[in-house]
């Protein structure tokens, strides 16, 4: 096709005025850092009302304590789900083993003065082991998982020597340093951020299909993460990448990131401990605020928003009787039992 002098003046003028208009939009939404940041307002988005620079205790309140020696303070958030996920697996392996698990919500209370004396970086999970004197404080997740593991051999969650053991702390190290890019990358520019930006999304999905690489290679050889054990290191890492092999961490992500088709042993692996490992779904569930009726794995196990004195509640039948409670209720079925779920 032929253009006459004018159509071509037209195409020239209308690639001149769209190159214009490129060029200032990038200059209208470039950002200059200052020399010195200052923090001036909120930057928008999930948890930017309490996004402050500064660390500390931003009000005064004392944590409640149990009766159990083991004190949990978290939410049911992915790294909420590792230590409760640990703590189950104690359970189902320590006859006398019981903890407290209380909820500290992420949305303010880990602010809270006696939380801060526990967890000076005010992150959820932090726990306190009151069985020694004076009383230990664990925050973050790894340096909880590493301290159960130890506490309690018996429970099976770390081999007390050798390759494996080695190999599953290599594996939790590579999750507490891998998954922030997870959370605070990925997840936040494509679930969390004001808006959608191609930069960020773009870089953090690179990364995240990388480190999802890294495990499917690593799967595709091995039963669990550290060879044919269950070990902490499948704890540190089922709650991020499992539930991001489940479809749970972040809507549309997994068909956005082709988990399916391209990470088939991720998958394997995520469904295995979802289907086979009760106290995988139990832990899961620990400061939770609702329960899943529809996903027969969990149809029986409420969501308990504190589950304390967990062997009566999670075993989800009357301690007395052995009839079925009501998940909503907590009273017995049985009559005349109908005796209500109580520590």
């Amino acid at each position: 096709m032929q253009l006459t002098g004018s159509h071509a003046a037209a195409l020239a003028a209308g690639l001149a005025l769209g190159t214009a208009a490129s060029l200032l939009a990038r200059r209208l939404f470039r950002y200059t850092p200052p020399r010195v940041w200052q923090f001036n307002a909120p930057s928008g988005g999930a948890f930017a009302s309490i996004n402050r620079p500064t660390a500390g205790a931003r009000q005064a309140k004392k944590l409640p304590v149990g009766k159990h020696p083991i004190q949990l303070y978290s939410e049911g958030t992915p790294n909420g789900v590792k230590v409760t996920i640990a703590l189950e697996e104690i359970c189902d392996k320590v006859p006398d083993f019981d903890y407290d698990a209380w909820r500290q919500g992420i949305g303010g209370a880990q602010f809270d003065s006696g939380f801060v004396e526990i967890n000076p970086n005010s992150k959820i999970p932090a726990m306190v082991d009151h069985s020694t004197d004076p009383p230990t404080r664990v925050f973050e997740s790894g340096a909880i998982l590493l301290y159960l593991a130890e506490k309690f051999p018996e429970a099976g969650l770390l081999p007390k020597s050798g390759p494996v053991r080695q190999e599953a702390i290599n594996w939790v190290f590579w999750q507490m340093g891998s998954g922030p890019y997870i959370g605070g990358g990925f997840g936040h520019f494509f679930s969390y951020a004001p808006e959608k930006m191609e930069y960020p999304i773009n870089r953090f999905t690179m990364e995240t299909k990388r480190q999802l690489d890294v495990l499917e290679k690593q799967l595709a050889t091995h039963e669990y993460i550290a060879g044919d054990v269950f070990t902490i290191a499948d704890i540190a890492i089922w709650p991020w990448y499992g539930a991001l092999a489940l479809d749970r961490l972040y809507p549309g992500s997994t068909e956005f990131l082709d988990v399916e088709k391209s990470y088939p042993s991720l998958v394997r692996w995520a469904k295995m401990l979802d289907e086979t490992r009760p106290a995988v779904r139990r832990g899961r569930m620990v400061n939770r605020s609702n329960p899943e009726p529809s996903n027969k794995l969990y149809a029986s196990l409420p969501a308990l928003k504190e589950a304390l004195c967990r062997p009566r509640s999670w075993q989800a039948l009357c301690w007395q009787c052995r009839g079925q409670y009501h998940t909503s209720t907590m009273v017995c079925a049985s009559i005349p039992c109908r005796r209500t779920l109580q520590c």
